[in-house]
């Protein structure tokens, strides 16, 4: 790949494409050509391209085209259709109007080599890197920013159909690496019967629970019998080498217990909560997506991602509108995590993403689920961002009952070390320790000072009727209290009012660009279509802020036209 300037529209497709423009809105991918020029120059993508051999189609182009594929949630063939018989995606790549285009598949081997060389984000930056020079985005102003669900590309597997289908994965390419290793290995007919077909083609729902347990067990013992035969020193070492065979490996060590009876003979068996089941941020959940995860968030479980998107938010005004003029809300990060990790674990990492973009947030809106009062503090020491979230009250069972001492209802005196409860009485020990790693103190009042106390009920549930405590460090426990104390007041709630926005930003994500289930599979390229997805959302908010489109245009329903064009009920 030689970079290249992109080539100026030809005048016949320009003619051709205007005229058609004429008769309806203007397309968004012409109005992108004209405004942002050569958006993806070629020479930022040289990395993944090499110097020699036949001369690939334009990188850049390929961009715009991934972008252009977003906004209308097209497949590779659909999109490699709209380049080859859509005059406005020929005017925004600057092709003939007899240019036929490429072959879908470039669209695959484009995409390989933005994740193989660590591309996957250049769009992206590329685009924020315009607008900052158009003054469409800069640092400070407000931010805010949500996750969602992102469902895997496999099916969802019971962990018999896990240890199956991993079963089955590992003999089909061991029958097209080695064909006649396995011939020789297993019995081909026999396991051609069991395996020929994806393992949930069965039936097996209605079978008996003992049926199912005893096909559970053949999958455990063919898949060691399997593995045995593969690390058996007469065989090539490089088949313990294919991936589908490791995936075998670790499923069954999820999944099975192989141990030895009273005769010394060998009992596969599955594995149990007594025998130690992996942490589901590690567990395999599929032999063709490895990084994909089970989790549950409130009542929605799903196997597969999570997807955190930033955007930016212009003040409100008295109406609850931005001012017109203001330039659009646009997508500035997007971040994509197995479905195990915690939003909390995320706020410092937005936090920084931002910052190396240069976008450091001035006000950064986040829920309750992205907050600690210790990520509140350092984020406001490392980057002069306020987190504008609310800290989860007090959920103790006196808090819940709302007639009891809760842990607001001590002062905690970080000098004498000590705790003084309603009553007057001070606590005994103060120690510190780190539970789950985070530094906390732990604090106990003796049992003599609370069993003959009056209050004890509303004080403790405890056996041995003595009351404990544990709070943060001082510096962390005194702007949690500051921090419970402000989210409580109005200007508060209608500042955060802000948060809300960014749940219409996922919402067009999902309808425009179907963020909620990936395309492909594997985490890189899981979050490339995350990233071009983002990418979709500001060409969309772009031609809105270019055509003068307002920023929310609220539906009106036909009961609420017919209300509004009624007399006033007489007084």
């Amino acid at each position: 790949m030689r970079p290249e300037p992109w080539p100026v529209v030809p005048e016949a497709t320009a003619r051709a494409a205007r005229a058609a423009a004429r008769r309806g809105a203007y397309p968004l991918a012409m109005r992108v050509r004209d405004e942002l020029g050569e958006l993806f120059a070629d020479g930022e993508f040289a990395a993944a391209f090499g110097r020699r051999g036949r001369p690939g189609w334009s990188p850049g182009r390929l961009a715009l085209v991934t972008a252009l594929q977003m906004v209308e949630n097209l497949s590779d063939r659909a999109a490699a259709a709209r380049v080859r018989f859509g005059m406005d995606w020929k005017y925004a790549l600057g092709l003939e109007l007899d240019d036929e285009g490429f072959d879908p598949s470039v669209l695959v081997e484009f995409r390989d080599r933005l994740v193989r060389h660590g591309l996957e984000e250049k769009a992206l930056d590329l685009l924020l890197a315009a607008l900052v020079g158009r003054g469409l985005l800069g640092a400070g102003g407000g931010a805010r920013s949500d996750s969602t669900s992102v469902v895997a590309a496999v099916r969802d597997l019971n962990r018999m159909d896990l240890a199956g289908e991993s079963v089955r994965a590992a003999v089909e390419v061991l029958a097209v690496a080695a064909p006649d290793w396995l011939a020789g290995a297993v019995q081909v007919a026999a396991w051609s019967r069991r395996y020929g077909r994806r393992v949930d083609a069965w039936g097996v729902a209605a079978a008996s629970t003992a049926d199912r347990e005893r096909l559970a067990h053949d999958y455990g013992v063919d898949g060691f019998a399997l593995l045995t035969a593969v690390y058996d020193p007469a065989t090539p070492g490089w088949l313990a080498e294919l991936p589908a065979v490791d995936v075998l490996r670790r499923v069954l060590v999820q999944n099975y217990v192989r141990t030895l009876d009273a005769d010394g003979r060998e009992v596969v068996r599955r594995r149990e909560t007594q025998d130690g089941l992996p942490p589901g941020r590690t567990r395999l959940t599929s032999p063709y997506d490895l990084d994909a995860r089970r989790t549950a968030r409130h009542t929605t479980t799903w196997t597969g991602y999570k997807v955190h998107l930033s955007e930016t938010c212009q003040p409100l005004g008295p109406d609850g509108r931005p001012a017109p003029g203001s330039p659009p809300n646009l997508v500035t990060n997007v971040a994509t995590t197995e479905a195990t990790v915690t939003d909390n674990a995320m706020t410092a990492i937005l936090q920084t993403q931002l910052a190396t973009r240069g976008l450091t947030p001035a006000r950064h809106y986040l829920d309750a689920g992205y907050a600690s009062a210790a990520l509140v503090l350092d984020t406001a020491r490392t980057h002069g961002t306020v987190l504008v979230t609310p800290l989860l009250t007090n959920n103790s069972p006196q808090a819940r009952a709302g007639n009891g001492y809760d842990q607001t209802a001590f002062t905690i005196d970080f000098d004498q070390r000590q705790a003084t409860c309603p009553q007057g009485r001070t606590s005994n020990t103060w120690n510190p320790v780190r539970p789950h790693g985070k530094d906390a103190i732990h604090i106990t009042f003796g049992a003599m000072t609370c069993r003959p106390c009056p209050a004890r009920p509303q004080c403790t549930t405890s056996r041995n009727a003595r009351r404990t405590l544990l709070v943060r460090p001082r510096e962390i426990h005194e702007s949690q209290q500051a921090a419970r104390a402000l989210q409580t007041t109005p200007d508060w709630k209608n500042d955060y009012k802000q948060r809300a926005g960014v749940e219409s930003t996922i919402h067009q994500a999902i309808t425009t660009t179907g963020i909620r289930r990936t395309r492909y599979r594997g985490l890189p390229k899981t979050h490339l279509h995350h990233v071009y997805a983002a990418v979709a959302l500001n060409l969309l908010r772009l031609d809105d802020h270019w055509n003068n489109q307002p920023f929310d245009r609220t539906r009106t329903s036909h009961l609420a036209r017919l209300a509004a064009t009624q007399p006033p009920p007489p007084n």
